[in-house]
């Protein structure tokens, strides 16, 4: 079985935890542990996210004045190299030595004309306080949005078109490779308006999850699993009131609303290719990815449920 996994920016840097080169490698380390049994089992490929990175590279250049900041692609690019090599590199340590792995940087098309350009909703870099938000946008001319109690910078997030690195992706497959690509959503590149096929980058960073869900509809995987820090979706989330999503159709979920900087893209993703292909999406916790290939842990997302299954509260588990 195929199988395309998304690892969320937490699954990298919890959330309020110090961007250092350790804690990120302390981390992927418990990523890889998840990863490695499922990789021993079926074809897999891994992509994953850099909100945290490519705002944390951001702050670098911009505190360095004597050149302009190097743009969200370039920085895109580098996330891609720096955070798939820690993946590989310890996935390696738990996979057999003759088991091969490649980083693959990888070109994502967006449309120029995409609505979102005049709505940064992205979340990248580190969270701030209000006060030292507001002196960042004025200093800086960036634009913060909430995120939760904290505030965080906001970027573009186009939807992305197509994957360019398509070909190599499935060569890789083919000689059992485990793969990581499409880190971060892709390089944000797009052809330059009012000329030939000259392919630019662009001031912007795609969804990860959409791009997930983009790459496993093309690759034509048997299941796409999203992977955040909660365990579920969850209706009424953050409420006494509040409930997990066992299994659901992707129209049932369409029909509710959820939050457009965190699990919004993911539930979209997951009906996407669920839709598309007919096949399984599921979205729950890293820790319990074998239970959710399995069908008994997160959310499925399925054209085979009927309505929306929700998981039995702990009253109910105990009355039953």
């Amino acid at each position: 079985m195929l199988i395309v996994t998304a690892l969320g920016g937490n699954a990298l840097l919890r959330r309020g935890q110090a961007l250092t080169a350790e804690n990120q490698r302390e981390n992927v380390v418990i990523a890889a542990r998840a990863l490695a049994p499922i990789a021993m089992e079926h074809q897999l490929v891994v992509s994953h996210g850099n909100g945290p990175q490519v705002g944390l590279l951001a702050l670098q250049g911009a505190a360095y004045t004597k050149v302009e900041t190097y743009p969200f692609d370039v920085l895109g690019a580098e996330t891609e190299g720096m955070i798939g090599y820690m993946i590989e590199q310890e996935l390696g340590n738990l996979l057999p030595f003759e088991r091969p792995l490649a980083t693959l940087l990888t070109m994502v098309e967006v449309d120029p004309a995409d609505p979102a350009f005049n709505n940064p909703t992205k979340f990248i870099g580190p969270i701030y306080t209000r006060e030292d938000a507001d002196r960042i946008a004025a200093e800086k001319g960036w634009t913060f949005k909430a995120d939760g109690d904290s505030f965080r910078r906001v970027v573009p997030s186009p939807i992305p078109k197509r994957i360019f690195e398509l070909r190599p992706i499935r060569w890789l497959l083919d000689q059992n490779t485990v793969v990581i690509a499409a880190g971060g959503g892709g390089i944000p590149t797009m052809y330059e308006p009012g000329k030939q096929r000259h392919l630019v980058g662009v001031e912007c960073v795609i969804d990860k999850d959409l791009a997930t869900a983009l790459l496993a509809r093309e690759l034509e995987a048997d299941l796409l699993a999203i992977l955040t820090d909660v365990d579920a979706i969850y209706v009424d989330w953050g409420t006494p009131e509040a409930r997990a999503i066992r299994r659901a159709p992707p129209d049932a979920l369409a029909a509710l609303s959820f939050p457009a900087g965190s699990m919004g893209p993911k539930v979209e993703a997951a009906c996407r290719f669920a839709r598309a292909t007919g096949k399984r999406a599921c979205i729950g916790s890293l820790k319990d990815l074998s239970a959710m290939i399995a069908g008994t842990a997160g959310t499925t997302v399925t054209l085979e449920e009927g309505g929306i299954q929700y998981a039995a509260t702990a009253a109910q588990g105990a009355s039953s």
